[in-house]
């Protein structure tokens, strides 16, 4: 029996109860957008349907001149031509297949291409606070689920419906043509076996979404404790034989519905099978009795039979087309919410370049708050075709760690059924919206050019998003940012890109080499420039000491590294980038004596002849400063100098008692 169609599942009815999504005009018309650039290689491919479509139908024909004339004829020239066609036949629909496939790869890659590169592009072009409310895990789903989703809707959904409408359309007539009383008798059985068929079908699809969910919490298993951090934490708590449990426990659930899965679809396999035998059958005794009468030939029965073995597959996969092509849109749609997010951080047109910087930064009453009016900057969780929502399944495995005595299942003792996000189902949006906090109040101060400028105040006070808002990480809430008169929504991002430096306290360090991970900042950097800017970060002389010197590879986030030479090595990069404006946060409280005087020799070395802004950690620094600001609760409180902000007795100096000095204090016993 042929199947024209991708596999099993193109020929189940779906749960007309679950999961109906509907599809728009708009829709189709944006997924017609980025399948215009291959519309020449759609019009081939189309042809090429007509073409193996036309030779499939043909062969039937042939049997019949086979036994209704060539045979009682004796006629050997219409019979080897009959042979040889039969031969033929199957070598040109071969051939011609294999350009349909190249047709139908290069048009579903290409769209495949061209959706990845959008969203990646798109992503690059989002604000620090897409990422900080979108999940990683959500992000790869769409670069990579959703969007292969896409491609199989343009290569082999719509390929397969076109495919079985032409083949219905032409078998039926054909049929119709040779006999049309024993064509309506063999299609008469047909829905005698649809209710059984949408029974297997529901169950199939059961199995899909428990698959799919099994599937989705081993991924969360292995994403959680297979990465460097996750892994240590199950190390220092001892829960290796736990989560191997765990993820034991899902995949024998993949394994066993797996097996469960391959008996009911081999089960609707076989009542397939039989729609085509009972079928054929009837066809085959009543065309026999009408051949016995003589009002039929031998050669029209077996032809009908041939035709009818192939109509059943394409009948019953076009009944549940529509819902099949709706299905097969949701993964555009995903892919399309992506496109549709805002670009927060945009460009203007006629922005200007940032070429000679002097370095003059002006903070005029900025206001900020990581909140954006309400609305949802991320990617909102969702419920995929077939399985639950990620919330569920995170609450699910938060149970689970919690019933066995891990602590990261829940806090202060609380039992599985206590859940805080359980009860949230019905409050509404405004219910669940806090009210609007802002992280920065009304700053305002000016960095001139040369100058460093500290940063301090307790924990929360907007240290870290003062040094956020300067590189256009996030744009303010209220007021403006200028540099050299300039406000920074008039420049070009690339531009403020060049001239401003930043290193923040946790050192990030891309999976490559040393090499790679200096000239990130600067590609056409020379090697005396690079090598001069890891001397000016105290990083050059370790370097040189390992086996395979600027070619070292650093591993998963730098971790084959300690803290401070994964910090002198992100210093040394900045040093490469030359920037005119540095913004730093001088944490080094948690390094060794040696790393941390390396630190402070090649910040003094990068600080010189730029205008800094610096959330400092150290008294030196401090006292070093041009100016120093103080934070607290999101405003400015006090500005000046050490000595003077000493003399007000406000709040750098209670800081200055309980934390800077101290700290130096011990630094000093420690050297």
């Amino acid at each position: 029996m042929a199947f024209h169609g991708a596999g099993w599942w193109a020929y189940i009815s779906h749960d007309e109860k679950n999961e109906r999504p509907t599809i728009s005009r708009a829709l189709l018309y944006r997924v017609w957008e980025f399948a215009r650039p291959y519309r020449l290689k759609t019009i081939a491919l189309i042809f090429t349907i007509l073409l193996i479509t036309a030779l499939t139908l043909l062969s039937p024909l042939l049997l019949r001149q086979l036994i209704d004339v060539a045979i009682p004829e004796k006629d050997m020239t219409r019979l080897t031509l009959l042979a040889f066609s039969m031969v033929a036949i199957p070598l040109v629909n071969g051939l011609i297949g294999i350009w349909q496939r190249k047709l139908n790869s290069e048009i579903g890659e290409g769209v495949i291409y061209d959706l990845r590169r959008g969203l990646y592009a798109h992503m690059q072009r989002m604000s620090l606070r897409f990422f900080t409310e979108t999940r990683t895990g959500e992000l790869m789903s769409r670069l990579n689920n959703d969007v292969i989703g896409a491609q199989r809707a343009v290569s082999e959904t719509i390929v397969t419906i076109v495919t079985n409408i032409i083949f219905l359309i032409g078998s039926l007539a054909i049929m119709f043509a040779l006999e049309w009383r024993l064509t309506l008798l063999g299609l008469a059985i047909l829905p005698l076996f649809v209710l059984p068929a949408r029974r297997i079908g529901r169950r199939l699809r059961t199995l899909h979404r428990q698959s799919l969910e099994h599937n989705a919490e081993m991924n969360a298993t292995m994403n959680e404790t297979l990465n460097v951090s996750g892994a240590m934490l199950v190390k220092l708590f001892g829960r290796e034989k736990q989560e191997l449990a765990r993820f034991g426990k899902d995949a024998a659930m993949v394994r066993n519905i797996g097996v469960q899965q391959a008996v009911v679809s081999r089960t609707f396999f076989m009542m397939l099978g039989v729609v085509g035998a009972v079928g054929t059958a009837v066809v085959y005794w009543v065309g026999g009795y009408m051949a016995i009468a003589d009002a039929l030939t031998v050669g029209t029965i077996v032809a009908l039979g041939a035709y009818l073995t192939q109509v059943y597959s394409p009948l019953m996969a076009l009944t549940n087309a529509p819902v099949e092509f709706a299905q097969s849109m949701v993964s555009f749609e995903r892919v399309f919410e992506v496109l549709d997010i805002p670009v927060e951080i945009q460009e203007k047109p006629e922005a200007a370049v940032l070429e000679v910087v002097d370095g003059r930064v002006q903070f005029q009453n900025v206001s900020f708050s990581y909140q954006k009016d309400g609305e949802r900057v991320g990617l909102a969780e969702v419920a995929r075709l077939g399985g639950g929502g990620d919330r569920e399944a995170y609450l699910k495995r938060g149970k689970e760690r919690q019933a066995e005595g891990d602590p990261k299942g829940g806090q202060n003792g609380q039992s599985a059924n206590e859940h805080p996000l359980e009860d949230m189902g019905d409050l509404s949006a405004a219910e669940l919206t806090p009210e609007k906090r802002y992280a920065l109040q009304d700053i305002s101060f000016t960095i001139e050019p040369g100058q460093l400028v500290a940063l301090v105040g307790p924990s929360g006070a907007g240290k870290t998003t003062i040094t956020y808002l300067l590189p256009r990480l996030y744009d303010p809430t209220d007021g403006r940012i200028l540099i050299d008169g300039r406000d920074l929504k008039d420049v070009t991002l690339a531009s403020l890109a060049d001239n401003i430096g930043m290193v923040t306290q946790e050192s990030y360090l891309f999976y490559d080499t040393i090499r790679a991970n200096l000239l990130y900042a600067r590609p056409q950097a020379s090697e005396a420039d690079m090598v001069a800017a890891a001397k000016a970060a105290n990083i050059h002389d370790f370097v040189m000491s390992l086996p395979d010197r600027y070619d070292t590879v650093v591993g998963e986030r730098g971790y084959r590294l300690s803290g401070g030479e994964r910090q002198r090595i992100a210093i040394a990069r900045v040093v490469l980038k030359n920037p005119r404006i540095l913004v730093l946060d001088e944490a080094t409280s948690h390094l060794d004596s040696v790393s941390e005087a390396l630190i402070q020799e090649a910040l003094q070395h990068i600080m010189q002849g730029r205008s800094s802004l610096v959330i400092a950690h150290r008294l030196s620094t401090i006292l070093a400063a041009d100016n120093i600001l103080v934070m607290d609760k999101g405003r400015l409180v006090e500005q000046g100098k050490h000595e003077e902000l000493l003399a007000q007795g406000g709040l750098y100096a209670t800081l200055y008692e309980t934390q800077f000095k101290p700290v130096e204090v011990s630094m000093e016993i420690g050297d």
